[in-house]
């Protein structure tokens, strides 16, 4: 779609060489994922909620095509679509497929003298960057956290093994023959 515009029907479809089922989710402006439905390897169809079906979508299955279809597009609907399929227990995403309405643009703030007033908050950032690295850093909890506890215990475990061991040795004594 070049131009999408509220009210109209938007189809997306993801084509795989797995039959293991799909999943259909939306990414908004703000970088949250939203469910919409699954879409099982005999066509049948899960929407959020656990509902068999939707006011606003469709789903459907085509040998090794999944589809979805928004009904009737609307500024809630924006967003990245990803097709999610999980194979052999990892999640595999397809790229995102951006669906957004066009930007009205306004005319701009009037300067006087050439100068301007910069917003601190405001800030030109990717949102996708920014979002990668909120989940790295996550990532990294995920896995250092536990990493560096585990590290503790058998630091703790190996000088309680050394001093145990000290303690035996002076104990021992030398029998005479």
């Amino acid at each position: 779609v070049t131009q999408l515009q509220v009210g109209q029907r938007l189809e997306l479809e993801c084509q795989t060489n797995r039959d293991s089922g799909a999943f259909w989710v939306r990414q908004d402006k703000s970088g949250t994922l939203h469910f919409i439905v699954f879409i099982s390897s005999i066509s049948r169809a899960t929407f959020a909620g656990n509902e068999k079906t939707s006011t606003r979508f469709e789903a459907s299955k085509d040998k090794s095509l999944y589809r979805l279809v928004v009904k009737s597009f609307s500024p809630q609907d924006e967003g990245n679509y990803f097709c999610l399929m999980n194979i052999n227990q990892m999640l595999h995403f397809s790229r995102g497929l951006p669906a957004f309405l066009p930007v009205t643009t306004t005319p701009g703030p009037t300067t006087q003298h050439g100068t301007t007033e910069k917003d601190p908050y405001l800030r030109n950032q990717d949102p996708e960057s920014s979002m990668e690295k909120d989940l790295n850093f996550s990532c990294g909890l995920v896995i250092w956290v536990p990493l560096a506890g585990a590290c503790l215990l058998l630091l703790i475990a190996l000088t309680i093994t050394i001093v145990l061991c000290q303690q035996t040795r002076r104990r021992r004594c030398r029998c005479k023959r």
